[in-house]
């Protein structure tokens, strides 16, 4: 008997062990299978790329190839964004999320599915697009990461979230999709995950960071007002081109002088904008900022600290109080993305078991902005993980390093990621999370 025990106990161990490996090369096999198809979808959305608000071809197409698979499509949630919902059994609730919108940026990359797009801004100006920040990436591994759970959906329990979501570049499309019911009307989910492309890292290669990951992000206009007049007697007015640059050189004190040193924080004026002529003083100049930070604690304290420096420097310029400064906060803002160290943890082992030595990658917090965030502030204090997928050859990498030259960063018209291995690494990696965090067959 004790010998039937040991030979059923070893022979379940074996059944086990092949049964995780038979996943993964099933896994791989229907991406590969996949890759060609993906490949024209990626051209195709990389060649039409649509800036924030106007997503809605792009949503169409999204929307539609969900409901080829088989997902419950829900469309303009949020302004033109996509909820699709497929229901296998009890189990999990897992979020994938993708971003929309490309940039109003010029294509120089001089690839044969290179954008020529342009389009109106809201302001009514003629704009190029593209996608130079891999927005298109990131769609086409959302569909093929679809394709391959439907295709494996006996191995899973659960319930799954696509969402296509709007405006990612304004830092409103998260904010509008759960303002408009994201987490009412369709499934709550228990996990939310998303990916990026880094135009840093090599191509097959998958990037993490643990805990706060990508920063507040917020934007101030300040309109400067001053009494303008003629060059050759500034006695008789007051300078606001003079005050700008006093107030310029004053809001970089507030970085190294208030904030507490562990504490990351940047302020920095993007744009400064006044007068016509040499010899005229103007009425008033527009300065832009962008701010950052990552606790809600410091990006406060920032905010308050410009609008007491800005009225302090004018005050000490004479200006009176109905011609002090306007400081205005724009509606734009964007909250840090903090990822769950636990989940960080939970899917990081999957992917060291179905991605060579080396190819896991750990990256420091960067200071630029993501709304996917959102997604974990709400009341229900989800869960979430953003991961970065390289996209650049390997080879592209080490030749930059040795040269001492920056690569083509993303919001750039140079940027191209390689589409393969990144796009079947991208997928391969999202199917392989949510194939962990799902409920087993």
């Amino acid at each position: 008997m004790k010998r039937i025990l040991v030979s059923l106990s070893f022979a379940c161990f074996v059944f086990l062990v092949p049964a995780a490996e038979r996943l993964q090369q099933a896994t791989r096999d229907r991406v590969a299978a996949e890759f060609p198809a993906l490949l024209d979808l990626y051209k195709n959305l990389h060649a039409h790329p649509e800036i924030s608000f106007q997503e809605a071809k792009t949503a169409k197409l999204l929307g539609d190839e969900m409901e080829k698979l088989g997902f419950t499509v829900t469309r303009n949630i949020g302004g033109h964004g996509v909820v699709a919902v497929f229901k296998n059994g009890a189990g999990p609730t897992v979020l994938i999320r993708t971003d929309l919108d490309a940039l109003p940026v010029k294509e120089a990359t001089g690839v044969p599915y290179a954008s020529k797009q342009t389009t109106v801004d809201e302001t009514g100006k003629e704009v190029p697009t593209m996608h130079a920040c891999g927005h298109d990436v990131h769609m086409t591994c959302w569909v093929g990461t679809a394709r391959v759970l439907l295709a494996l959906r006996k191995e899973w329990t659960g319930t799954l979230v696509f969402i296509g979501q709007p405006a990612e570049e304004r830092g409103a499309g998260a904010r509008k999709m759960l303002a408009d019911g994201l987490f009412k009307k369709f499934p709550v989910p228990d996990y939310c995950l998303a990916l990026h492309v880094a135009a840093d890292q090599p191509a097959g290669t998958i990037g993490y960071t643990s805990g706060f990951a990508m920063a507040n992000v917020d934007s101030v206009d300040v309109t400067v007002r001053g009494v303008g007049g003629h060059g050759s007697q500034p006695q008789s007015t007051k300078d606001p081109i003079v005050l700008s640059a006093q107030i310029i050189l004053a809001l970089q004190t507030i970085v190294s002088r208030e904030v507490a040193p562990q504490e990351p924080a940047v302020i920095t004026v993007g744009s400064i904008h006044g007068g016509t002529k040499h010899n005229i003083i103007p009425d008033e100049v527009q300065m832009q900022l962008t701010l950052r930070s990552y606790t809600d604690t410091v990006r406060q304290q920032l905010i308050t600290a410009i609008r007491r420096v800005v009225r302090g420097q004018a005050l000490a310029a004479g200006l009176p109080e109905d011609r002090l400064p306007i400081v205005t906060l724009r509606d734009e803002h964007t909250p840090a993305t903090y990822n769950d160290p636990k989940l960080v943890g939970r899917v990081n082992e999957v992917f060291k078991k179905w991605f060579e030595e080396g190819a896991l990658i750990e990256r420091r917090p960067t200071m630029g902005g993501e709304d996917f965030g959102q997604f974990g502030r709400t009341e229900h204090k989800i869960p979430v993980y953003i991961f970065f997928l390289g996209a650049v050859t390997a080879e592209a990498v080490k030749s930059a390093q040795v040269a001492g030259r920056a690569l083509p960063s993303l919001h750039s018209g140079l940027f191209a990621p390689t589409p393969e291995p990144t796009i079947k690494t991208g997928v391969t990696a999202m199917s392989a999370a949510a194939l962990e965090l799902l409920g087993k067959k």
